[in-house]
């Protein structure tokens, strides 16, 4: 952010301690004001539109679904506010469907004061904050399974579905996938529906694991 305003944060946890934790020590920046919080996800996603905060700072576990659905109902809401998630849980799947709902960073809880408020406002100032070797870990680990789809005979993606369900794959949003293809955010959303439903899945991750597993065993010409 290039303004001299401070960066506005809201803070979502299921733990009122955590909260008030983070409350505490991020109040001795004062380019930093904490404009809400919320304890699960439902109310994360309201007070978001709310608030319209510069930075959500998400927990992944939350006690009325996952931080990864609520990320991205925030930033289809919110396409200005960036998501940092703050958790425990470090465990492949999770990064990569925190990577496919568009955060913006991933931090784990052990990490120092400084590291965390240095991680907001380069978030806040446009930067990702993901950790590059966990990434294509992520992906190598996306690739080498062997497990079957789930559901029957599947109707084939037309090329334009092939080229969106990729960029998803590589972690790319909707708003990117729309300016790198020339579409509107609206039609690149359509698209991932007929995908969604052409693979029987539901969830974007799920879309990325499958393309990657068809991507390794199409044979090579």
């Amino acid at each position: 952010m290039s303004t001299g305003k401070p960066i506005s944060i809201l803070l979502v946890d299921d733990h009122e301690i955590v909260r008030q934790g983070l409350k505490t020590v991020l109040a001795h920046d004062s380019r930093l004001r904490i404009v809400g919080e919320a304890a699960t996800a439902k109310e994360a996603v309201v007070a978001a539109v709310a608030s319209k905060p510069d930075v959500v700072l998400l927990d992944i576990r939350l006690p009325d679904g996952s931080g990864v659905d609520a990320c991205g109902d925030i930033l289809e809401q919110c396409p200005t506010t960036r998501v940092l998630f703050l958790t425990s849980y470090a465990d492949d799947d999770t990064v990569l469907a925190a990577v496919l709902a568009g955060a913006h960073g991933y931090l784990i809880k052990e990490i120092g004061v400084d590291t965390l408020v240095d991680s907001i406002k380069r978030v806040a100032d446009g930067e990702t904050i993901l950790d590059p070797v966990a990434t294509k870990r992520v992906l190598s680990l996306v690739k080498s399974r062997s497990e079957a789809p789930s559901g029957g005979t599947q109707e084939p993606l037309s090329p334009q579905e092939h080229r969106v369900v990729a960029l998803v794959a590589e972690g790319k949003t909707n708003k990117e996938i729309a300016a790198g293809m020339g579409l509107s955010p609206k039609t690149v959303k359509n698209y991932l529906s007929n995908i969604y439903q052409k693979l029987q899945i539901t969830r974007r991750a799920q879309a990325a694991v499958l393309f990657a597993k068809q991507s390794i065993e199409k044979p090579k010409r």
